[in-house]
């Protein structure tokens, strides 16, 4: 049974994204509003084909559609008016299926509303989306088994759960090995003092009950999952006088990570990969994360946990992987892995990401790193 604030927490948010929220122009702060890379022109053509009232009505923190989909199971944990699930359910094919949870009875009926608008869209036979009403944090509760999806996604939606450990060790369950936890979310730059964190409208934006970024990396591991890779990150901004000074000197930012479950093997071993390409929408350049960049061709060293994350994932058919010292056929360059500067925080990322996009001198980025972005 839920501890009565947490109970108070969701009830709060279930109102406020079920009657407060007409449209994302009614929110306060950028935190749902923020895009990091350019969109792969598929996944473009897969949004625009999503009914305007269910796109109306999204209000996720970032693109959470990673690469790879064809014929795979997905969770979207939060998925609202459904607006994540019907382009994914486009990318993954009608071999594939998509399933998406949600708390707000409200935007659970939008979803379903439009399954057979989006099936005859597609020229599906049988619908391959699926949307249930429930808790993120007891998807046993909605009937999900264990080891069933193959990707877990999640859009701006853990922040607002109180028991943050209860949803990852969830994820952790219904994902297969070798499955992976994509997802934006929105972090804070230190630990959220008791103002913030018992602010309603503070919840309902994302901002109350973010997590210390650092803390992520902790709860992973702790439960089974490799350590948190990011992605991408920008900064937020608050468009609310009132609002900010509640918030003082906390900053905020909302980052995609991406969280691997592995099989228990042996000891890894530091390998050299080459990407094969052909990945639907990444055929000459996968950008996996804000560390790692595989150009087709291309000879790549990689630490223990990366190579053993492309071998027992759904990316090991795209890469050639082979030990250190085990000579690879003559590619076009080598990227060395002692060369890299690995980055963890998403607040230096999304600062270096604001100032390359504002071309600001690096002795600056004080000043000039702290814009929303369009």
């Amino acid at each position: 049974m839920a501890a009565p604030r947490d109970a108070e927490i969701r009830k709060d948010v279930q109102t406020y994204y079920g009657q407060v929220l007409k449209k994302s122009a009614d929110l306060q702060t950028n935190a749902c509003a923020t895009a990091a890379r350019p969109v792969p022109k598929h996944i473009r053509e897969a949004l625009n084909n999503v009914h305007e009232e269910v796109a109306l009505r999204y209000y996720g923190c970032g693109l959470v559609i990673p690469e790879h989909l064809e014929n795979c199971w997905i969770l979207d944990l939060g998925s609202g008016s459904g607006r994540d699930c019907y382009a994914l359910s486009q990318l993954v094919g009608e071999m594939g299926h998509v399933t998406g949870i949600d708390m707000t009875e409200g935007q659970v009926e939008v979803a379903k509303k439009y399954i057979e608008y989006h099936m005859e869209k597609y020229g599906f036979q049988t619908p391959n989306v699926i949307f249930h009403r429930g808790y993120i944090e007891k998807l046993e509760e909605t009937g999900i088994k264990n080891e069933s999806y193959d990707i877990v996604i999640s859009n701006c939606v853990i922040n607002l759960v109180p028991d943050k450990q209860q949803v990852l060790q969830e994820v952790h369950r219904v994902l297969k090995h070798g499955g992976e936890l994509y997802f934006s979310d929105v972090y804070a730059s230190l630990e959220l003092p008791e103002e913030i964190r018992t602010r309603r409208v503070l919840w309902g934006e994302c901002l109350g009950g973010a997590l210390y970024w650092k803390d992520l990396a902790i709860l992973a591991q702790k439960i089974g999952f490799c350590r948190p890779r990011l992605v991408s990150a920008n900064l937020i901004t608050v468009q609310n006088e009132e609002l900010e000074r509640v918030i003082d000197d906390c900053r905020f930012v909302s980052a995609t990570f991406r969280l691997f479950k592995l099989p228990k093997t042996g000891p890894a071993e530091r390998c050299q990969v080459i990407y094969n390409g052909g990945i639907t929408g990444h055929e000459k350049e996968l950008i996996f994360d804000a560390n790692f960049t595989f150009k087709e061709g291309e000879i790549v060293e990689v630490d223990e946990e990366t190579a053993a994350i492309l071998k027992n994932s759904r990316f090991a058919q795209d890469f050639l992987i082979k030990p250190i010292g085990e000579k690879l056929s003559t590619c076009r360059g080598c990227s060395a892995l002692e060369s890299k500067d690995i980055i963890t925080d998403p607040f230096k990322l999304a600062e270096e990401s604001d100032c390359t996009k504002s071309r600001c001198p690096p002795d600056v980025a004080g000043s000039c790193c702290g814009t929303s972005y369009s």
